[in-house]
């Protein structure tokens, strides 16, 4: 089928993407707290048509449509991040009311506008008959907002997805460019052991806040020498928080442990990104202990799936042929050419591509900047041109 006529399809289901939209922004779905909206995609899937809808273990909702050898994997997680301050919201953050062509409301960019676009993409592709040669699998994740990628963790080692896709498309909002990577993350502690003593006399203890004092200067200083990238930018390291343990209020702390949020660019790793804390001066002199941290909560299906908080880099080589796949699809669907970039944060792309090495790349509705924010809307427009992309996707990518 000609691209242009699948957006001209898209078109057609533009009220009922819209609505299905306002339905599951309607859901409050908090990480480990996604059940009820999981279980109202899984209706909407089943109503246009999925040939398979199904759980796994994690919680995390799994449409099929087709049954051929290339696999395609299409993900929007559907938890997301509380409202913050009511009073900083103009609307009820889940009323999803439409205004002047956006959709309002807690999750409309990030993602639950990106799950309803990839539900009716899958329409089309079942609809006009567009893959033949592909298994679609369009998955809704869950806890992402807590631990990106830990859903894809589960469905790659789990084989929930068996065989693996070829390609994961990672619809988190790219204002409807084509996102092709982004810097990883870690989250650490480090940890200085002092000695407490009464307050009212500080110099028979030794203060554990004054022992982390040089090392938080220095963990500044090393932000501003942490390697460059031409693509993904600067790797960054920054404190987060910092809490300390004393007997009482009268006393000298005995302990103080910062929390570093560490962003790394190519070429950055867990290993590097721990070794340039541990050589720190101020860490050797304090004799500081520095931990990769590890999340480990409940889904609401109750399985706890532990993991450590690394995410690493990813970037998907500009002439990949599922980019250029993309890139035409977009260009023939759209009728513009796209802007080949990146996110700013981090998404499922840490395990798909980052952990499991499979082929990602990015695009979505919403713009990233409106992401946890209280004016957060998706154009409905952009809602269409997503579900026609991801149809007109499947399509070139089984022809290829």
């Amino acid at each position: 089928m000609n691209p242009a006529d699948i957006r001209a399809a898209a078109e057609k289901d533009r009220d009922a993407v819209t609505k299905f939209l306002q339905d599951i922004i309607r859901i409050k779905s908090l990480s480990c707290g996604e059940k009820e909206v999981a279980q109202r995609i899984g209706e909407e899937m089943r109503a246009v048509g999925f040939d398979e809808v199904r759980f796994d273990g994690l919680g995390n909702v799994i449409g099929r449509i087709g049954s051929g050898p290339r696999v395609i994997a299409m993900d929007a997680h559907i938890d997301t991040v509380d409202v913050g301050n009511p009073d900083n919201w103009e609307i009820d953050p889940f009323s999803a009311p439409v205004k002047d062509g956006m959709v309002y409301g807690r999750g409309t960019c990030d993602m639950k506008g990106a799950m309803a676009s990839l539900v009716y993409g899958a329409k089309l592709v079942k609809e006009l008959d567009l893959g033949d040669e592909v298994s679609l699998y369009v998955t809704g994740t869950v806890m992402e907002e807590d631990c990106d990628g830990l859903c894809w963790q589960y469905i790659l080692r789990e084989k929930v997805i068996d065989p693996p896709p070829e390609v994961v498309i990672i619809a988190e909002p790219t204002n409807m460019n084509i996102y092709r990577g982004h810097r990883g993350r870690m989250e650490m502690e480090v940890f200085v052991p002092g000695l407490s003593a009464h307050g009212s006399a500080p110099e028979r203890g030794v203060n554990a806040v004054y022992k982390m004092a040089p090392l938080i200067l220095e963990i500044e200083q090393l932000n501003e020498r942490l390697r460059d990238d031409a693509f993904l930018g600067k790797g960054t390291v920054t404190i987060s928080e910092i809490r300390s343990t004393t007997p009482s209020l009268c006393a000298v702390a005995d302990s103080c442990t910062i929390h570093l949020d560490r962003r790394l660019t190519a070429g950055e790793t867990i290993e590097t990104a721990v070794a340039e804390i541990e050589a720190l001066p101020s860490f050797v002199a304090a004799k500081a202990k520095v931990t990769v941290l590890e999340y480990a909560e409940k889904a609401y299906t109750g399985l706890v799936y532990p993991t450590q908080k690394y995410y690493p880099t990813w970037v998907m080589n500009e002439d990949h042929p599922a980019l250029k796949v993309a890139v035409k699809a977009y260009a023939e669907a759209l009728g513009r050419a796209p802007k080949v970039d990146k996110w700013t944060f981090s998404t499922n792309g840490v395990a798909t591509m980052g952990m499991f090495g499979v082929p990602s790349f990015g695009l979505g509705p919403g713009n990233e900047q409106f992401a946890h924010a209280p004016t957060e809307h998706c154009p409905v427009e952009h809602l269409v041109e997503a579900s026609a992309f991801y149809a007109a996707f499947v399509q070139g990518y089984g022809k290829s």
